[in-house]
């Protein structure tokens, strides 16, 4: 069936199939080609990108496509030209989008100048609003690192007294249940970093909800300003929720990064242990005890180097959400459009096309 769409696929296709693409990692790529090589490249290297998207659409796909092997060259063989085609396009659709966007901005600003008192006092009404809203949320992703910091540092405690009590064995039998002990310790690691992991995603999905409450209440009340500039209005705001829904989704990102570091961290702990197992028995206690002694000390020390990275990720949050709002209200103000404003709205052309153009790949014949 050559219209099917990549996600309304059933019953569910085998692993390694067309469901394993996602568009979004594909717009990326193609994106990230665009901003990095396609702005500002002359016709010389337009062999050279091709090839080099080639390349990252053939890495990507070989990665999500392992198994069907004819239906990633055909889909490489369709995007490489649908890719190129795009790019081109695009930095003709960037000025376009500029230019509607100056336009727009100009306007809405002229429309708005009579009210510029009441639109400073609604922005800033707001701005107090959503400092109160982000304060407790703040507040509450610093218990949550506080509590998940202190959650992983009891569970890994037993563990440094146990290692110390198998000291008092003979080596032989020390050397013997080391192996297993290390096994143990990386399994509860790495139990307690997820955990720690599902304590703190939720948090951008209420950020994400408030972001979206917080915009509509923005709209609601400077609607009456902008009756004949409505559109031009929205626009505005719908750049505002994007960007303010891309600082929701790196909050996230980073979050689970400082989780995946504090792993990276702990994980020698036990990486030392089996190699102090491998050794030969007879220096075994001397290697294992300065490692019995510094244990607790080198997770509470890790621990704490976590806590003072991640707890403040809140707070930055909200300063990002602020900084967003005083930008809008200078933009009211002047009528000069921000850089980012026409790449998000090309970002955002750019994913809806890359999924329409998904859609339409006929999937592998099973």
């Amino acid at each position: 069936p050559g219209g099917m769409g990549l996600c309304a696929l059933t019953p569910a296709p085998p692993a390694g199939s067309q469901a394993d693409v996602n568009p979004d990692e594909v717009a990326s790529v193609i994106w990230k080609y665009f901003t990095e090589l396609g702005s500002n490249a002359k016709d010389t290297v337009d062999q050279l990108q091709q090839t080099e998207i080639s390349k990252q659409l053939n890495t990507l796909l070989k990665g999500n496509l392992q198994t069907v092997s004819a239906y990633a060259e055909d889909l490489q063989a369709r995007l490489v030209p649908f890719a190129a085609e795009m790019q081109a396009r695009l930095a003709q659709d960037s000025q376009r989008i500029k230019e509607q966007i100056r336009q727009e901005l100009q306007q809405l600003q002229a429309k708005l100048a009579p009210y510029a008192d009441e639109v400073h006092q609604q922005i800033g009404t707001n701005i107090r609003q959503l400092q109160a809203k982000m304060s407790p949320y703040a507040e509450e992703l610093r218990s949550r690192v506080d509590r998940g910091a202190g959650e992983l540092q009891r569970a890994l405690e037993p563990y440094a007294a146990e290692l110390r009590e198998r000291l008092q064995d003979n080596a032989q039998s020390i050397q013997a249940s080391l192996s297993p002990y290390a096994d143990r310790l990386q399994q509860q690691i790495d139990g307690s970093v997820e955990n720690l992991k599902e304590r703190l995603s939720p948090m951008a999905d209420e950020l994400k909800a408030q972001v979206e409450q917080s915009v509509a209440e923005l709209r609601r009340g400077l609607s009456p300003y902008a009756q004949e500039v409505q559109d031009g209005l929205n626009r505005q705001l719908e750049s505002l929720t994007l960007q303010m829904e891309r600082a929701a989704e790196e909050l996230r990102t980073r979050l689970a990064t400082s989780s995946e570091e504090l792993r990276a961290q702990l994980s020698p702990l036990a990486r030392e242990l089996r190699e102090a197992a491998s050794g030969d028995a007879e220096s075994l206690r001397q290697r294992l005890a300065p490692l019995a002694q510094q244990l607790e000390q080198r997770v509470g020390n890790t621990l704490e180097a976590f806590r003072q990275q991640a707890a403040p990720f809140g707070e930055t949050f909200g300063q990002q959400l602020v900084q967003r709002l005083e930008e809008l209200r200078g933009k009211l103000d002047t009528g000069a459009a921000g850089v980012e404003d026409h790449l998000e709205l090309l970002e955002k052309e750019v994913r809806e096309k890359v999924a329409a153009f998904l859609s339409t790949v006929p999937p592998p014949e099973n």
